[in-house]
């Protein structure tokens, strides 16, 4: 009998080579990886429609505005790089219509060029555009959090991604850097968001609600009264498919912003980002199966932890938590579930992992 970490490597492995949903894959070959000490990465295998995709314009500036594509956003941050690559190489691999897709990528001013120049050498064909975050706008409203990853500004971009994306992107599905997709994003896409939603995310109502903010923010009735005839729950906002359209209308991103504001003068709550779309989207949210979002298996967000994937089906796997699967891999110290993550790195660091595999005569 194989223990279940084994069993786990097995599936990736697997998961890696087979679950593809009908795109065609044109496999560079050996010579096509860039070795000129220009990029730390390999370039990904070519990838095509198959033959039931529409037929949707291939010119960039068409495409990024085409509501019948699937519009993706990510931010792109030098420390995360690695993980935005991987999970990028994921979606491509497991979609039946990888050139009906494009990425919106947001990065700082600083490291906007060097990291469009990456992407375009790893993915020659990927349709995307990078948009430039202006961190001041939010530098100001950041308080601290528990962990200093979550202070970072550019965590806050999804907060402004109606003002950051053009006009003529309707929807668009939001993803943070440390996931990976196995299953068709097309899916998720066609999510219907009803009456008014403007979010549909996973959401996990068993999660105790009152531990997201502090005792200040429940013993004030005026603070808490946001809840007031809703049934809140918790959702994890690196996974959301977001009417663009509606949040415009609604004027979102200046109530986020209000919520910032009170945390800056009250300290309401302890966790970066995500509170404040707690406070203006919970009880509100279109919920999608949990198997869209298989997150927390980066552990604690203060001690580091190994977790398991959740019972059930799984499309995408969320390393939300302290701990990154290419940090735990370089260091020789993984969770069994990171070598799920490790067959879509495209890292040159990367062949260490497939010879730890070899070693263990799976392959």
């Amino acid at each position: 009998m194989m223990s279940d970490s084994r069993l786990l490597i097995v599936f990736g492995i697997i998961s890696a080579a087979f679950l593809t949903v009908g795109s065609i894959r044109l496999f560079p070959d050996e010579k096509s990886s860039f070795d000129d000490g220009s990029s730390d990465f390999m370039e990904a295998p070519g990838y095509q429609n198959g033959p039931e995709c529409s037929v949707l314009p291939q010119n960039k500036l068409l495409l990024a505005c085409d509501p019948s594509a699937v519009h993706i956003a990510m931010t792109l941050d030098p420390a995360y790089l690695r993980g935005t690559v991987s999970a990028v190489h994921s979606i491509l691999k497991h979609t039946s219509c990888p050139r009906n897709i494009f990425f919106h990528f947001i990065a700082s001013d600083s490291n906007h060029g060097p990291l469009a120049k990456t992407l375009s050498s790893v993915f020659p064909s990927l349709s995307f555009k990078v948009y430039t975050f202006d961190e001041t706008i939010v530098k100001n409203l950041i308080s601290s959090s528990i962990r200093q990853a979550l202070d970072s500004p550019l965590n806050y971009a999804r907060s402004y991604l109606s003002e950051i994306l053009p006009s003529c992107v309707r929807r668009v599905i939001y993803l943070d850097s440390d996931v990976i997709v196995v299953d068709d994003i097309k899916k998720l896409w066609k999510t219907s968001l009803t009456g008014s939603r403007t979010i549909g995310a996973p959401e996990y109502c068993h999660a105790n609600f009152t531990t997201y903010f502090t005792d200040r923010f429940w013993s004030d009735p005026k603070l808490s009264s946001v809840f007031d005839s809703k049934t809140p729950c918790y959702f994890n906002t690196g996974v959301m498919v977001i009417d663009l359209e509606r949040w415009r209308e609604g004027e979102y991103t200046r109530k986020i912003e209000n919520w910032m504001r009170i945390q800056k003068e009250e300290r309401i709550y302890e966790l970066g980002s995500l509170p404040p779309f707690l406070l203006v989207f919970s009880g509100e949210i279109e919920a999608i199966d949990h198997q869209w979002n298989q997150h927390g298996l980066g552990g604690d967000n203060v001690v580091s932890s190994c977790r398991s994937l959740h019972p059930g089906p799984v499309s995408l796997i969320h390393w939300s938590g302290k701990g990154k699967p290419w940090v735990r891999l370089d260091d020789g110290k993984p969770c069994p579930v990171d070598y799920l993550w490790a067959p879509y790195d495209l890292h040159k660091s990367q062949r260490q992992y497939l010879q730890y595999n070899q070693d263990l005569d799976i392959l």
